[in-house]
């Protein structure tokens, strides 16, 4: 029998996931997804939809969101010298002033050092490529073109969501609305957080009147999240460095939580790789701005999360390997096999799952 602590092999991700049950679009309202409820200490599992979820905390559970704001990262353009089209994602923003950015580049083979990518029509924004960093990566420079206001605001009004290839389809006007949580403030990244995506403003108003407090931290969400990782042992997988911050307020709300032996439940894997970023051996949540390459995959050892709201992912998916360190790999397992058999949607907009690790 396979063990808690033997799950570090990327083979062990895999499962079979009938194409049709990869959500495509979102609900019709944001609350009305399904909800599966495992509890680790029990191994009960409930069939909740999403509004449910205040039922299952009480009065000084703290919830702990990422407030990160996605921005259209999926610029169209060409190459200068032949006309031939580029794909580029814009990854991160590596010096504002001088507008030097990581991307990544489709195709990438044709795009070479010193050469121009042309972006838009009419007052077009012209790129020059400056260096290489792997096989589809670039840093690429925008250059002024004489238009008045931001050329970041120029730029995003170019761009598409970044929506995730697993949705097999182009990025469309309701991706502008639902591919942002409701709460998102700080602009950084590229990938939405799944699990926030599930909460509207009536389900945060029921928040309040129960009690439950809401924590924030800002994770600029990359690529590397949804991306399979590619080593076969997972002990030896580098996760991507991404931008995290951490407020002192913050950390007075989740600590008072903690001192009264309340429910921490973290609202999607970035939310969980945020707070046990910075964690002293108490499970004291600390303030911190910096950057965070934590990898969470069995076994680990979490000191301030108690609850877990993720979405339901894809085979071979980093944000599965985390929910399986959460939860313990065979329940988790168990649990897909069973949302496959009572059709859950699959993906970011997807159903979720809750997943307590005591019953307080």
């Amino acid at each position: 029998m396979t063990t808690y602590s033997d799950n570090i092999k990327l083979s062990q991700y895999n499962f079979s996931l009938p194409s049709g049950l990869i959500a495509k679009y979102p609900t019709e309202n944001r609350d009305e997804s399904r909800l599966m409820v495992i509890n680790t200490s029990t191994g009960d599992i409930k069939h909740l939809q999403f509004k449910d979820i205040v039922n299952c905390f009480t009065d000084g559970d703290t919830f702990v969101f990422n407030n990160t704001k996605v921005y259209p990262a999926k610029l169209q353009g060409y190459k200068e010298s032949t006309s031939a089209p580029v794909e580029v994602i814009l990854i991160r923003e590596l010096d504002p002033e001088k507008r030097v950015w990581d991307v990544i580049i489709e195709p990438a083979r044709k795009i070479r050092i010193g050469n121009k990518i042309v972006f838009g029509d009419c007052n077009p924004i012209v790129a020059d490529v400056l260096d290489n960093t792997y096989s589809k990566g670039r840093i690429i420079r925008f250059l002024p073109n004489g238009c008045k206001g931001s050329y970041k605001q120029q730029l995003f009004g170019l761009g598409k969501m970044s929506i995730p290839a697993m949705l097999n389809r182009v990025p469309e006007q309701i991706d502008i609305e639902r591919f942002q949580t409701i709460f998102a403030q700080e602009e950084g990244a590229v990938i939405a957080p799944g699990a926030g995506l599930h909460f509207s403003r009536e389900l945060l108003k029921k928040m309040d009147v129960i009690g439950i407090e809401k924590g924030f931290i800002t994770l600029h969400i990359g690529l590397g999240n949804i991306q399979a990782p590619k080593v076969f042992d997972l002990a030896k997988h580098r996760a991507d460095s991404e931008p995290l911050k951490i407020s002192e307020k913050t950390t007075i709300v989740v600590n008072k939580s903690k001192h009264n032996n309340k429910h921490i439940c973290a609202i999607g894997i970035s939310s969980l790789k945020a707070i046990e970023s910075s964690v002293n051996t108490q499970g004291l949540l600390m303030p911190f701005e910096g950057w965070t390459n934590k990898f969470i995959y069995p076994p680990f050892n979490f000191k301030c999360a108690t609850a877990l709201v993720t979405n339901f992912h894809l085979p071979f998916s980093p944000l599965l390997m985390a929910a399986s360190a959460f939860s313990g790999y065979n329940l988790i397992m168990d649990a897909y096999q069973m949302a496959i058999k009572n059709g859950y949607r699959f993906g970011v907009y997807g159903d979720a799952m809750l997943i307590l690790k005591s019953s307080r």
